[in-house]
């Protein structure tokens, strides 16, 4: 019934103006719309709609991926942004100093927050 449709991604954040910034500004997304209660981005083809929310409750796990061809230049792009990519012990060696992780698969992801604390992830797969 859905599989044709397009899908669309949500973040919530607090301050729409803040994420639009970082949204547009750091990551590059297209701006479609924006009015008091969402920022309406693109990517690839696809939405992304940042909610404005009273509260936001940032979740353990990716709420967007992006994939990408290059994760090497995609970190160092977004390092030279002044964005943080998350080292997580349990992965050991497997993840470098920058942030990326070797899956065992052959997949290659980082994770980095937005300003709201929400989990984004940027990845190459095999």
């Amino acid at each position: 019934m859905l599989a044709d449709s397009k899908a669309v991604a949500f973040a919530t954040v607090y301050d729409l103006d803040r994420a639009r910034a970082f949204y547009e500004g750091v990551l590059g997304l297209k701006i479609v719309s924006q009015d008091a209660f969402a920022v309406m981005a693109e990517a690839g083809g696809v939405k992304v709609r940042i909610s404005r929310a009273p509260v936001v409750v940032p979740q353990p796990y990716t709420v967007i991926g992006f994939d990408v061809a290059d994760i090497d230049a995609v970190v160092a792009g977004l390092t030279a942004k002044g964005v943080v990519f998350e080292r997580y012990p349990f992965f050991g060696d497997a993840q470098d100093a920058r942030g990326v992780w070797d899956a065992p698969g052959g997949a290659r992801v980082a994770w980095f927050k937005d300003p709201d604390g929400n989990l984004l992830s940027v990845q190459t797969m095999p």
